[in-house]
This record gives C-alpha cells, structure tokens and sequence, in this order.
C-alpha cells in the first residue's frame, strides 16, 4: 500500500515548490539565482515527482485503496468545520494521472516552444502554478477546497492567457476569460452557499448523505425544488469553466496566450473542471431530472453550433479552440444523460488527443516562423514528417475513427444521448450525431490545409503582410518568413508521447472504466437513468465494437466529412468560395460567431458601463456627495451660522439666557409633573 496523507501532500506542493522557486528566484523578484536552464529542470522535475505518485495513488486505488481525511483544519464556523482534506477514490486518481501527465508532456515542449522568450522563468512558473492549482482541484473533499482550487485555476489562466502584456490582444483576453468566469462562479457560489446552509457542512460525502432529506425541501418562499436550484447553480459554474454556451466566449479568445497554455488549459485542466465537478456531484444531480434536462440541452447546443464554427476560422489554433469548445458540449451531454462515466473517459481520451493537436500546432506555428493562418500553409508533410504524422494521429482520433481512442468515448455518448430519459436527449441525440460530420469537415480541413496540396507559404516572408492576413497569425517572437523546418526533440517528444495514449487508451480501458465496477463509489447512478444499463447490454468487447462501427451512420458521417474537405480544399477550392458568396447571410452570421460578443460588448458591456455612470451620477455625485457628504456639511455650516450669532461675548447676554432656560425648567418640572 503506497497511499498516505504524506504521499498527497507530496503530489499537490511538488509543483507548487517548482512555481516558487522559478517565479521567485528566476524572475528577478527575489534576484536571478534560478536561471532558464535550472527554472526548467527544476519544475519539469517536480511535476515529475507528481506524475510518479499520481501513478502509484493510481495503483493503490485499483488494489481497493480509498481514502477521505482533513490534513489541516482551516476554521470553524459554529459547529462545521472548513478543512483542507483529500479525498482519493477512482475518479480523482484518475483525473491525478490525467492533469499530471499531460502537464509534464506540456513543461518538456515548453523548453522548446518557449526558448527565445524572456519571460521563460514567470512562464514556468506560471504553468506549475496552475498544476497546483488544479491538483488541490481535483483532489479535494469538500466544497471550500474545491472552490479554492476553481479559483486559483481561474487566477493563473487570466495571467497565462495575458503572458504577452505588452499586447492589447492578449489583456483584452484575458480580462475577457476573467470575467466571463466570475459570471459563472457566481452561481457557483450560490449552489455551495445553498448546500451548506441547509446541509451544515462543506464535506463531500456529509452532504450526499443527505440527499435524500434535501430532494424533499423547497426553495423558500417559492416551490422550486432545493436540489434543482442548487444543481442548477453548480452546473452553471461549471459553464464558465468549462466554456458552455452562453459563456463559452472566452475559450477562442484565450488563443492569444502561447501554444503550451492553450493545451494546458483546453485539454486535460481547466476546461474539463466543470465535467469533473457534475460528475463529482453526481449523487446529488441523479435527484433532479430538470438540472439534468438543462445539463444535456446546453451540451447539445455547443456540441454541434459551436463546432460549426471551426469550419470558417483561418487561425490554426482557433480551429483546434472550437473543437474543443464542441468536445466539451459532448462531455456535457454525456453528463446530461447520466453517463457520467463516458464523460469522465471522453475527458481522458480527449485529454491526450487535444493536447497532442495543440502542441502539434505549436509545432506548425515554430516550423512556420511563427505563421498561424493555415492559408499561409500547405504541403507541410514533407518539410515536417513527425509533426505531421502524429497530427494525423490526433485528427483520426478527435473525428473518432474506429480503434482509435476518441471513438470509444464519442460513440458511447451518442448511444448514451439515445438512450437517456430526460427532456431534451431527443435533440441531444441528433445534435451530437450531426457533430460528428460537423468534427470530421473541419478537421480535416485543417489537416489538408496544412499538411498537403500546394505549398503557399512566401519564403521571402511576404506573407506576413498579405492582405486578408488573420489578425492573430502575428508573429510571437519577431520571426519572419522561410522555408518550413522540422521541430527539436524537446518538441516533437511530446508529440510522440501524446501520439501513443491518443491511438491505444481508448481501446486498452474501454472495458474497464465504463463497464467494470472501477467508479463504483465514486460516481452514482439512479434507476431511473437507464443509459449505462443500456450501452452494457450492447457491449461485446473493444474489437467488435470497432468493428460494428463500420456499419453505423456516425462512421459514414466521418468519412462524409473528410471526402468532402479533401474535394473542397484539395482539388477544387473553388467550391467553399462559392457556397460563401451564396450565403452570404448564413457566413456572416458564423464570422459573427453568432453575435455572443456583440450581444456581451454592446448590450451587456454597454448597459453596464451606462449603469455605472448612472450610478456615479445619481447615487455617488447626487446622493452620496451632494447629499450626504456636501449636505450634511451645509446643513452644518447653516446650523453654525445661526448660533454663532448667539455668541456676542457679553456676560448679561449669557446670564439672561441661563436665567430664562432655568426658568424653562422649573416651568416643565412643575407643570409637566401634574
């Protein structure tokens, strides 16, 4: 048995000593003693640390091993206690291994990713910062650390994502994804508020012990059901986080931070937050059939109108942001259905497969001298053979291709879509097999784009300043054009390592985590949700599986897609110019996206500021100093005008006034008495 509260502690404070270290002592914040070579080693080495005991944490859960326990006591509050605790069961092992794993692959690329930067130190700091962060997150056993680990994850994605400060692109960004977060965490909060006052406490497993006694209570004053508000509330915390509609527009915007946050953030951490919070909750949203109808609605639509809009974008790494905010949405309807298991293995699966093709567009961009716009590109696969095969890999994967891991999680939340109970999974279910042709088109348009066809980069570096150039194709690091180049190692190792989860992990614990009892205890499941009963029924193993796929409609939507970019993007690209100039109306509503900022800018952005300044106008200027502050100061000064009149300074004026109030006096004592 490897497991102790010690061992945890290790695992959370590793990357957190890293992020000191290099943030303190490499930054010039406390001197320079930590240089770039000793920043990287030294956090490469901590999150190792971690990834090491994630793992034997891993194993000590599969022998039986669990564990909740406080390690510190924070405060009391009344009789309850707020407490910094673990609790370790299978779903947190399994998001340890995740977090971990990917964050190291991620700390590697950064040395090569990053090497020319002179914030290289903060950076490194920054990002095992954010592994701490997500840790504490992922490993807690109540409410209050939760929340803590929600909001520091919050915290350093707004100081990642405006890494470059001096760019107004990415303070704008990043001031966007803070915001946009608070929206959400404020629900949050209620639903944690609500929870504790009526169950007394902030402990995980204390609270699901009352489940039952809280299903049976209402909203005061309304006849709202307890558990619905409070669910509701938590999910909406968990659409900021994890960029559900309407609270998804940050995600794409957050692109402007270098390309190791956007795999940090979009694939295994911060993003999948929200997914791993439903699921830890799951006792209570199996109570409420409306929390669950409103969970699976809201995945839907961003499973299949957001993805829509990765077809139209140019940047590289925006077209991989509106995948994810589409894989997020089938997670969600995962959850929704109450197939919280597949979500939870859609976010593994997806955790490996995205950051690959995030960290391989990072690869693209550096062969690019710093490049993004996929117009620029094309004929890659020659100048770069391993970003570009194991991009391949992450492609067929995201599309889910039969054997590859993306297709064991994807289809089984179609089949879970299909099968659940809830309002809304009708919708659901067309929304995310639409999706799948929806992924298939513009992924591999971006791959074609790419990696093949004629090679449309300007060698002389012209292209930079082309018109029609994507505002975010800038140049990070000052670099100009050339001939495409292969990544180093310290770049093109992660890729490989990431290429072999993204091709096996699916097909290796399909069996294990969906269909065996490994999230028994840690996930719950109602009766009456009979989706899991549903896809085990139908479950023959991971190769007939596979094989039965070649036969189902999501396979030839797959296939749809990719025939469909490969002849519009390949051998006639006349064709997607065509249907733009057709539909005019229909583009420009997608180059919009939507109008969610307009709406976020001009109606809420705007009424707010007009708010303010109504405010400061009429409560702060009119009522506070014109009234309260000024007025009392005048009403002072015309008080003390009068009696200083008063005030002569002859001694009979002052006797004749004490004579006549004593006489006031005796009058009242002696006719106020009968």
């Amino acid at each position: 048995m490897y497991s102790s509260p010690s061992l945890y502690l290790v695992i959370a404070l590793a990357p957190l000593l890293g992020a000191i270290l290099a943030g303190l002592f490499g930054t010039g914040f406390l001197g320079r003693q930590v240089g770039r070579r000793a920043s990287h080693l030294l956090t490469i080495a901590l999150v190792g640390v971690s990834v090491v005991g994630s793992v034997l944490v891993l194993l000590d859960v599969l022998n039986g091993h669990r564990f909740d326990g406080a390690v510190y006591t924070w405060s009391m509050l009344g009789d309850a206690k707020l407490e910094i605790g673990f609790l370790i069961d299978p779903l947190s092992a399994l998001m340890m291994v995740v977090v971990t794993s990917v964050s190291l692959m991620v700390h590697i690329y950064t040395i090569g990713y990053m090497a020319e930067d002179p914030g290289y130190q903060r950076f490194f700091s920054y990002i095992s910062l954010f592994t701490f962060s997500m840790l504490m997150l992922v490993m807690s056993n109540n409410m209050l650390q939760l929340f803590f680990g929600w909001e520091a994850v919050g915290l350093v994605s707004y100081l990642l994502i405006g890494f470059w400060y001096t760019r107004p692109t990415a303070i704008f960004a990043n001031m966007k994804a803070f915001l946009v977060n608070r929206v959400g965490d404020f629900g949050f909060v209620l639903g944690i508020g609500l929870l504790f006052a009526y169950a007394g406490t902030m402990h995980y497993g204390e609270v699901f012990e009352q489940a039952d006694k809280l299903a049976t209570l209402t909203l005061p004053g309304t006849d709202w059901m307890l558990i619905t508000v409070a669910c509701i509330c938590l999910f909406i915390g968990a659409m900021g986080k994890s960029a559900q509609v309407p609270l998804h527009a940050w995600l794409p915007d957050s692109m402007e931070g270098p390309t190791p946050i956007s795999a940090l953030i979009h694939a295994a951490t911060m993003v999948t937050a929200g997914i791993f919070m439903v699921a830890r909750f799951s006792p209570l949203f199996e109570l409420s059939n409306t929390a669950l109808s409103f969970i699976i609605i809201i995945g839907a639509i961003g499973a299949l109108f957001l993805g829509i809009l990765g077809i139209i974008q140019n940047d590289i790494k925006r077209v991989v942001a509106y995948s994810t905010l589409s894989q997020l949405g089938y997670m969600t309807v995962a959850l929704g259905a109450s197939a919280y298991s597949v979500a939870i293995f859609h976010l593994m699966t997806h955790a490996f497969f995205k950051a690959l093709l995030f960290l391989g567009a990072g690869s693209v961009i550096m062969g690019m001298h710093h490049d993004q716009d996929i117009r620029n590109m094309g004929g890659l696969r020659k100048y770069m053979p391993i970003t570009w095969i194991t991009f391949l890999i992450g492609t067929l994967a995201l599309v889910g291709t039969p054997f590859f891991s993306g297709f064991y999680s994807k289809e089984h939340i179609i089949e879970a879509a299909a099968s659940a109970n809830v309002w809304g999974a009708s919708f659901a279910k067309y929304a995310t097999l639409i999706g799948v042709f929806v992924t298939s088109l513009y992924s591999f348009r971006l791959y074609f784009l790419v990696f093949h066809g004629k090679e449309r980069f300007d060698v002389s570096g012209q292209a930079h300043n082309a018109p029609g150039h994507d505002d975010h194709s800038h140049d990070d690091h000052g670099h100009h054009g050339g001939v495409p180049h292969e990544s180093p190692w310290v770049v093109t190792l992660p890729l490989v390592l990431l290429a072999v989860p993204s091709v096996f992990v699916g097909a290796w614990l399909v069996d294990f985590l969906l269909f065996g009892s490994y999230f028994k205890g840690a996930i719950v499941v109602a009766t009456q949700h009979p989706a899991m009963a549903d896809l085990a029924s139908h479950w023959h193993g991971w190769v007939a599986y596979a094989l039965h796929a070649f036969s189902t409609l999501a396979f030839w939507l797959v296939v749809a897609g990719a025939v469909i970019a490969w002849y519009c993007y390949l051998i006639n690209p006349k064709v997607p110019a065509a249907i733009q100039r057709h539909l005019k109306g229909v583009n420009c509503i997608l180059e919009n996206k939507y109008f969610f900022d307009w709406f976020n800018e001009q109606v809420l952005a705007r009424g707010a500021r007009l708010l303010g300044k109504g405010l400061w106008q009429q409560a702060d200027r009119g009522l506070i100093d014109g009234v309260l502050v000024n007025g009392s100061a005048k009403l002072i000064g015309a008080i003390a005008a009068v009696t200083r009149r008063l005030q002569t300074g002859y001694i009979y004026h002052y006797a004749f006034a004490m004579i006549i109030g004593l006489m006031a006096a005796i009058t009242y004592i002696i006719f106020g008495s009968k």
